[in-house]
């Protein structure tokens, strides 16, 4: 029995390998996850899992940074899912590559809400994002080029809509769904 082929594929997290962004390899609890096949998933863009190309595009420039300095990446995110429904997963990322970090990345995607499939906007998934790793209104807003203000209405519309009474509250919802 090949016992490393068998943890990368039985792992009970997502595990996948990109070059420059596009799906080179994965297990097949990232391809469940996300409902696809593996096959569906080898040769395609990381964009697919994002509503937005803005989004997309923004996701690499946050972990660029982090990545160049020490090889490795984390947060929470949306992921878009096959069925257009979206999970909210802690994304951890280790480059082999750290001159060029998006060269050869692996990746492990561990899903944190559990729930029924969440829609959110493209704009409260950047705001959740934010928040989720730990910035501030203000930080959020100049990350997005937003004023504080547009950020804080977006916060608000979340808190109301999941019933919760700060962002620590939003994000512990959306962790146990």
């Amino acid at each position: 029995m090949d016992w490393d082929l068998l943890a990368y594929d039985a792992a009970p997290v997502g595990i996948v390998v990109t070059q420059h962004r596009v799906i080179r390899g994965c297990n097949a609890s990232f391809a469940q996850m996300l409902g696809y096949q593996k096959a569906e998933l080898i040769g395609q863009s990381f964009r697919l899992l994002y509503g937005t190309t803005e989004e997309f595009e923004q996701v690499r420039d946050i972990g660029m940074a982090p990545l160049r300095a020490d090889t490795a990446y984390s947060d929470e995110r949306m992921l878009r899912r096959r069925d257009g429904g979206q999970i909210w997963c802690r994304f951890r990322a280790q480059t082999r590559t750290p001159d060029d970090p998006l060269a050869q990345l692996v990746m492990s995607i561990a899903v944190i809400h559990d729930g029924p499939p969440l829609s959110l906007s493209a704009r409260q998934r950047q705001v959740v994002s934010g928040l989720g790793r730990g910035l501030t209104s203000k930080e959020i807003a100049r990350e997005l080029g937003l004023s504080p203000r547009t950020v804080e209405d977006v916060r608000a519309r979340l808190l109301k809509r999941f019933e919760v009474k700060n962002a620590a509250e939003l994000l512990a919802h959306l962790t146990v769904g």
